[in-house]
């Protein structure tokens, strides 16, 4: 059965042309206007991943995007915003409400659709750790928690990035994680940066890959 892709954006031209393309290309997709609609077509639809635009009526990407990272069924789904808005700080914003990657108008298609695959394998990739974990890992034995235990210590993680890291797992974004520990998204920011150099990840997705595959978060 096809991946599906929600595409939230109030110009038509652009929904219809990105919808064409994906379709095209093997992928199931659904279409909204604004930003109420996307979330009302989440819910119904649950997508595998989420295309949206900023400036959209009734509510915009960025208050899509961060009532999505609330719901936990939600915390792992992929988002990328395609929009106009191309300043730093507007690319700020869009990472610490929770979007995976930030690609400005005008873009390439060939360049959307490998964003688009590169984030679904590894969501796939994610989900068969989980269910790797659910039906090997519980309860976990000696063996492994002394190996997880001789990490940690290689590592040499705090216990604040400990914490951090959890709620990356979770699906958190910078802001919500902030709001949970009491500091500011700043802050989370640099707690993340050093997750991954000290794991040797590149990004939020790779880093959660790596704490699932050793077992640093149950």
């Amino acid at each position: 059965m096809p991946l599906l892709i929600l595409i939230a954006d109030d110009d038509a031209g652009i929904r219809l042309a990105v919808k064409d393309y994906l379709e095209l290309s093997g992928y199931s997709v659904i279409t909204a206007g604004n930003g109420l609609e996307a979330l009302n077509l989440l819910e119904s639809y649950h997508p595998h991943l989420l295309i949206s635009d900023i400036k959209m009526p009734k509510k915009d990407g960025y208050e899509l995007v961060s009532q999505v990272r609330q719901r936990p069924e939600f915390r792992l789904l992929p988002v990328i915003f395609l929009t106009e808005r191309n300043n730093t700080q507007e690319r700020i914003k869009g990472y610490q409400v929770g979007c995976d990657v930030y690609l400005p108008k005008p873009f390439e298609m060939e360049e959307l659709k490998a964003v688009i695959r590169n984030l679904l394998e590894r969501l796939q990739m994610i989900q068969a750790e989980w269910r790797y974990q659910e039906k090997e890992l519980t309860p976990q034995s000696a063996s492994l928690n002394e190996t997880v235990a001789t990490l940690l210590k290689v590592l040499d993680l705090t216990q604040r990035e400990q914490q951090v890291l959890i709620f990356i797992t979770e699906g958190l974004s910078n802001v919500d994680i902030g709001h949970q520990l009491h500091l500011s998204p700043r802050t989370v920011e640099k707690y993340v940066s050093s997750l991954l150099r000290k794991t040797a990840t590149s990004n939020r997705a790779e880093l959660v890959r790596f704490s699932l595959e050793h077992h640093l978060v149950l």
